[in-house]
């Protein structure tokens, strides 16, 4: 993103326009609005909470409406809710090539696991194959284990070894009546 100056600041703001993004008036870009209502405070009491008319509410509540950080801020202060509740992710959350390289990863753990789970020869055959042609794709995939696996899920009536540690029966002999 490039800074350039705000018409209504004295100083610079960060224009998602100049940073090859699509214009404010076709994004959203914050959700004032939507907070503002999930925690029932209406036009008139936000008004009066940031000193201001309910007109400059309804413009600043406008989802595209380009905003300076102290504005925020001071939203974030009336409401009373983290700053980032405030604004809109923008675009996806991982870039495209981190995307699909941590759904290689999964698709290598996934065959790993495979591997280290089967005792049928063709189950492994493929499994060596898929984990072989996965590090010919992406060579930093050599190597990676498969999912951890820790022991067997216990039914609802086995206590767990915290359990047992916490309350040993020498100190608790009642405990197995609960």
């Amino acid at each position: 993103m490039s800074i350039a100056p705000h018409p209504h600041t004295d100083g610079p703001v960060i224009s998602p326009v100049l940073a090859g993004q699509p214009p404010a008036e076709n994004r959203p870009l914050h959700r004032l609005r939507e907070v503002r209502q999930s925690e029932r405070v209406s036009r008139r009491a936000m008004a009066r909470r940031l000193h201001t008319d309910i007109q400059s509410i309804t413009l600043q509540e406008q989802e595209s409406a380009d905003l300076p950080l102290t504005t925020l801020y001071q939203w974030q202060a009336a409401l009373g809710v983290p700053v980032s509740e405030l604004l809109v992710e923008v675009g996806p959350e991982l870039s495209p090539p981190v995307l699909r390289r941590s759904q290689m990863l999964r698709v290598m753990k996934t065959a790993s696991s495979i591997l280290e789970q089967t005792k049928q020869i063709g189950v492994r055959r493929m499994a060596e194959n898929l984990i072989e042609q996965l590090t010919e794709i992406m060579p930093e995939l050599k190597g990676v284990g498969g999912w951890p696996s820790v022991g067997q899920r216990r039914s609802l009536s086995e206590l767990g070894q915290a359990a047992q540690r916490f309350f040993p029966s020498s100190r608790y002999p009642n405990l197995e009546e609960y």
